[in-house]
């Protein structure tokens, strides 16, 4: 329950997804012939849909009980969000989820290619960790430092040549591998601590 006038909404009450769901309601029906329509309608629905497999796996991360997670947070005021926001005893993390089912992907130090074509999806990763990390900051107190995931569900291939030194890469499946491999860098009560501002929807905006 949100404190009686505390002016801030628990962000624990988010779906997964729930911003590209709400994008996708807001799309016209398109015809069976548009399609162009068809398939950005289909675009939003996959991403979500990603977004709500990787909210399986987070819950699978947590429920021992030592990590916190939230999804579809928004920050600002323009409509952005991180799809998930998760911190536990192995640091605090800004997740990017992309559904590429069957898609070859190819990785460098600074390129990130989903079946040849190139997105920027590192750029975007590190401007949401750095972006967490200073909000988070001025809301705790502490410097905090979040760093950027991407998380890849079910594509074909992945061929990392150089990996990111600041983004780490894992897929849908190998997320709870990565998380448990993390060296402890939190406290118990320093992941309450900070998770207690990570809900707040006022530490966002």
């Amino acid at each position: 329950m949100d404190p009686p006038q505390a002016g801030w909404r628990d962000l624990v009450r988010n779906d997964p997804g729930q911003r590209l769901w709400q994008h996708a309601a807001e799309l016209p029906s398109p015809r069976w012939f548009d399609l162009a329509a068809r398939r950005e309608t289909r675009a939003w629905t996959q991403g979500a849909r990603g977004e709500e497999t990787v909210a399986a796996e987070l819950w699978r991360i947590a429920r021992p009980g030592a990590w916190r997670y939230v999804h579809s947070v928004p920050v600002g005021a323009r409509g952005s969000d991180i799809d998930h926001v998760l911190v536990g005893p192995g640091g605090v993390f800004t997740l990017n989820t992309k559904a590429h089912p069957g898609a070859r992907i190819w990785i460098g130090a600074n390129t990130f290619m989903v079946n040849g074509h190139k997105q920027p999806y590192l750029r975007n990763s590190r401007h949401e960790a750095a972006r967490a990390s200073r909000l988070l900051t001025a809301a705790t107190g502490s410097t905090i430092k979040a760093r950027s995931v991407i998380v890849l569900v079910d594509p074909s291939s992945i061929t990392i040549r150089t990996p990111p030194p600041d983004v780490a890469i894992t897929t849908r499946r190998g997320l709870h591998r990565w998380a448990a491999a993390l060296p402890p860098v939190l406290s118990d009560q320093e992941v309450e601590t900070i998770f207690n501002q990570v809900r707040r929807s006022s530490t966002w905006t």
